[in-house]
């Protein structure tokens, strides 16, 4: 076994808390679809399966190195919002907490001399950095527009899927547009 069990009861914690992030994007793509803002739905329902996506990847280093997964319990997602802002506000923050917890595993991997695991983590920083700042870029657009201006939101998100802006290549590449 190439991880140790405090590292693995970790990992575990931490893929109940990606599969944790996917419904709740869920949830918000669902209000989204429900409110016809059919192109922020699209967004957040790609990030839901990006989500789904962070967890299977823990998951197979997991059994890769030996540990055994636990998935934990998952709480319900958040499904009521005051607005499409309070929405990704809550996204935002989201963000920044999986952000903290990867940097947990982290600094638990450097503890433990795991040098393997962290470098498995080194792939997850980086795109905690990309999710932050997609979602904060997001949340400043609907700041600007207004609740009453969403169709500019909208028509943002969408020339910004056309020219690649936030859809990544891999697993989100092959979604439906």
């Amino acid at each position: 076994m190439l991880i140790s069990k405090t590292m693995t009861n970790a990992i575990n914690e931490q893929i109940g808390n990606e599969f944790g992030a996917s419904m709740q994007y869920v949830a918000i793509a669902s209000r989204f679809d429900a409110d016809a803002l059919s192109v922020l739905a699209r967004h957040f329902y790609r990030q839901a399966e990006e989500e789904r996506d962070h967890a299977m990847r823990f998951v197979q280093y997991l059994v890769d190195a030996g540990g055994e997964v636990g998935i934990p319990a998952i709480p319900a997602p958040n499904s009521k919002f005051k607005n499409v802002e309070a929405a990704i506000k809550l996204s935002l923050d989201q963000e920044m907490a999986v952000t903290r917890q990867i940097n947990a595993l982290v600094e638990l991997a450097i503890k433990e001399s795991d040098h393997i695991t962290r470098n498995m983590l080194e792939w997850f920083l980086k795109e905690q950095l990309e999710e932050v700042s997609s979602m904060d870029n997001l949340l400043k657009v609907v700041q600007r527009a207004g609740e009453s201006n969403l169709i500019h939101v909208e028509d943002y998100l969408g020339r910004r899927h056309e020219k690649g802006g936030l859809v990544a290549v891999g697993a989100r590449a092959n979604l439906p547009a």
